[in-house]
């Protein structure tokens, strides 16, 4: 009990004392912190937006022209069992040629009534965890292996250009979260260690009296858990302040759930106290 008193005296005493550089402190840390969190919103947020953009790739599997009709059931039957593939839907010639005039606003082939040009076609859809450029180069191979198809089109280079875009961005992502988290522990151990420097002499009698380090230590500790904590819980509450106030029509903001934030909080608590501890390490030799 008795350390609980002094930890929370030693607490309130250093924020009394050094206002300036606690509020400076937490302001820091807590535009660090929105900085992180707009980055995981973005990232979340582009996730969905990518997820959305891609649920509706499909492919087109042509048929050859010498494939007779009645094998047209099997084929598709075929198709359909492959691993992934969630719907298969046949497109005749006569509905070929009534897209082609929805496309165009015109019957470009009046006069082939009898003999109509256009190919046949199954147009397949795909679960979620399928469209990435390996799964449809793997059907793909599946499905030119069946008897009766001539080739297959989907956006491929498309797909290979969006996959590589959002790779590079979860690379950069995690390179400024990284360099994010790294300036919050730097910023907080630079306040921490100009605390310890004002109350040096306050420090050097309490030793003389035979308090161990753990003891001088942990109200700073306690303090880095504190401030870094608040300042976590002030970036996000900021962000929703600010979700609140602009509206998006073109896109869904996604915002990690209540479980992740309060996770995110109490991590970066700890990263508080470790920055603590890095900051008084040295003066009080621990």
């Amino acid at each position: 009990m008795i350390r609980i008193q002094h930890i929370l005296k030693e607490f309130f005493r250093n924020v009394y004392r050094n206002p300036g550089t606690t509020f400076s402190g937490f302001l820091s840390m807590a535009l660090l912190f929105l900085l992180f969190d707009l980055f995981w919103v973005a990232a979340q947020t582009s996730d969905r937006f990518y997820s959305d953009l891609i649920s509706d790739l499909q492919m087109e599997v042509f048929v050859a022209e010498a494939t007779a009709d009645t094998t047209l059931p099997e084929i598709q039957e075929v198709i359909s069992g492959i691993e992934g593939i969630t719907s298969v839907d046949y497109v005749s010639r006569s509905d070929a040629r009534e897209e082609l005039t929805a496309l165009v606003g015109v019957d470009l082939l009046v006069g082939y009534d009898t003999l109509n040009p256009l190919p046949r076609s199954y147009i397949v859809s795909f679960a979620s965890d399928l469209l990435t450029i390996g799964g449809l180069t793997a059907t793909e191979q599946k499905i030119t292996a069946i008897k009766g198809i001539s080739h297959v089109y989907y956006s491929r280079s498309w797909l290979d250009k969006a996959e590589k875009t959002r790779g590079v961005l979860q690379n950069v992502g995690m390179i400024l979260g990284a360099v994010i988290l790294l300036a919050v522990l730097i910023s907080s151990a630079n306040n921490m260690r100009l605390m310890t420097r004002a109350r040096a002499t306050g420090f050097h009698q309490m030793r003389l009296q035979g308090a161990g380090g753990l003891f001088l230590a942990f109200p700073f500790l306690f303090e880095g858990l504190i401030l870094a904590g608040l300042s976590a819980a002030a970036g996000w509450l900021t962000l929703f302040y600010a979700h609140g106030k602009v509206e998006f029509t073109q896109f869904e903001i996604v915002f990690p759930t209540s479980d992740e934030i309060l996770i995110f909080c109490a991590l970066a608590g700890l990263l508080g106290v470790a920055s603590a501890y890095v900051g008084i390490r040295r003066f009080l030799k621990l």
